[in-house]
């Protein structure tokens, strides 16, 4: 999936070195995988390491590159995609990508999941048991259950993310 930098603040930007820097070996010239061009420049990435780059108008992979990090409230997401993508360029395994918790992709998956079954007439009942299986669900009355309300908040949370609520999880959670 190609995410535009304004949606999705850990796409590196890059551009042309300037020319009174030193020029350096471009470590990774032959990895990037072009994937689409479009108005900002062409989308690339390093799929082996779940990194996309913009390389900006006028810029190839084998120039002499630079990143560019925009002042704005995603600036500290920037420079965390720009270390991981600085990790890779010095043959460093990169980090983790941490905007989300395995926990809180697996929550993710559930809730489309509960969603897109809820979309093609699954009851509450059979989404319930679709996650928690039959066994689980049947143990108590369905009226009552508490996996009946977490399989309505499932379907809930899940029609907001597809409503584009999806697009705060490309943002880390921080502290103000």
């Amino acid at each position: 999936m190609i995410w535009s930098p304004s949606s999705d603040p850990a796409v590196v930007l890059l551009s042309e070195r300037p020319n009174f820097l030193p020029t350096t070996s471009n470590a990774l010239a032959d990895r990037f995988v072009a994937e689409r061009d479009g108005p900002e420049g062409s989308y690339s990435s390093l799929t082996e390491h779940d990194l996309q780059v913009l390389l900006l108008p006028g810029t190839s992979p084998g120039d002499q590159l630079a990143a560019v990090i925009p002042l704005d409230d995603d600036i500290l997401d920037r420079i965390d995609a720009l270390t991981r993508l600085a990790r890779t360029w010095l043959g460093r395994p990169p980090l983790p990508d941490t905007r989300m918790t395995v926990d809180q992709r697996r929550r993710f998956r559930l809730r489309l999941r509960a969603a897109d079954g809820r979309m093609n007439g699954a009851t509450y009942r059979e989404i319930a048991i679709a996650i928690y299986g039959a066994a689980r669900v049947d143990t108590e009355p369905w009226k009552t259950s508490p996996l009946r309300d977490a399989a309505i908040a499932f379907v809930e949370a899940g029609m907001a993310l597809i409503d584009g609520g999806y697009l705060r999880l490309l943002r880390h959670r921080r502290r103000v």
